[in-house]
């Protein structure tokens, strides 16, 4: 069942990708530029937009600091002032910190960081474009979260709660956004090689690349879905855990992740 209007067609789109510069981001913003949209990348990694923007002609970037919420709101101003309609048809917040962490090495600053990138950040965008979508009656937002969010699990002490956040306010939004015609889904990957997972030091089931992803991440918004989660052999063994009572839970995960 479509919870979303599918967006078949991206051609004349404009699509603003927040957390470009490299992994599943940039992957996803290729794909969009391959099929026809207007995309504009954003990152702190100057370099890296650059090089987006010149890899694929028409395409723009705005170098942003997701933890500064004036230089979002200036830079979702920029970009509206910049369309050629307007418009802004789609918002995907793909911007994200991650660093294993236990109990037993909690850092407070590290955990602050993944909290001000992974969820502060979200909220900086929403108050930078929500008022444009509103007064538009139309459009998407897109937040990626994270398997990781489903319940608690070995070494994500600090990742994990921002991507259940993320989760949470994704339903939230759905729930005021959809009787005004504004698309939200909320994007959980599976394992992606990408520079975020590049220092794990276990085996991740059914790792993907992030073009595999991107692939998943279009055709899961072709198909108006409101989650987007993949591989599908993996997440929904995820889910059915998901469901089982803490005192089946905590031996069931401590034992597939020796943790």
């Amino acid at each position: 069942m479509a919870l979303n209007p599918r967006i078949t067609v991206w051609q004349g789109r404009t699509v603003w990708l927040i957390g470009a510069s490299t992994g599943i981001g940039r992957a996803t913003a290729s794909l969009l530029h391959a099929k026809g949209a207007h995309v504009i990348v954003s990152a702190r990694n100057v370099q890296a937009l650059q090089s987006f923007v010149v890899a694929h002609p028409g395409s723009d970037f705005e170098a942003l600091d997701v933890a500064d919420a004036v230089a979002v709101r200036e830079a979702a101003a920029r970009i509206q002032a910049q369309s050629s309609s307007g418009r802004l048809d789609m918002v995907v917040y793909c911007a994200g910190h991650y660093q294993a962490m236990r109990a037993q090495s909690f850092d407070l600053g590290e955990a602050l960081r993944h909290q001000q990138i992974n969820y502060v950040g979200a909220l900086h965008v929403l108050a930078a474009t929500l008022p444009l979508l509103t007064a538009q009656g139309a459009g998407h937002l897109s937040l990626v979260g994270s398997v990781a969010g489903f319940r608690g699990l070995p070494k994500a002490m600090a990742y994990g709660p921002t991507k259940a956040a993320l989760n949470n306010l994704a339903e939230c939004l759905y729930l005021d956004l959809h009787p005004l015609g504004i698309g939200v889904s909320v994007i959980n990957p599976g394992f992606v090689q990408t520079p975020l997972t590049a220092g794990n030091d276990f085996d991740m089931p059914a790792l993907l690349t992030p073009e595999q992803a991107a692939a998943e991440i279009v055709s899961g918004w072709h198909a108006g879905r409101f989650e987007i989660h993949f591989p599908w052999r993996f997440t929904l063994w995820l889910k059915l855990l998901r469901h089982l009572p803490h005192a089946w839970y905590f031996p069931a995960i401590s034992r597939i992740t020796r943790g």
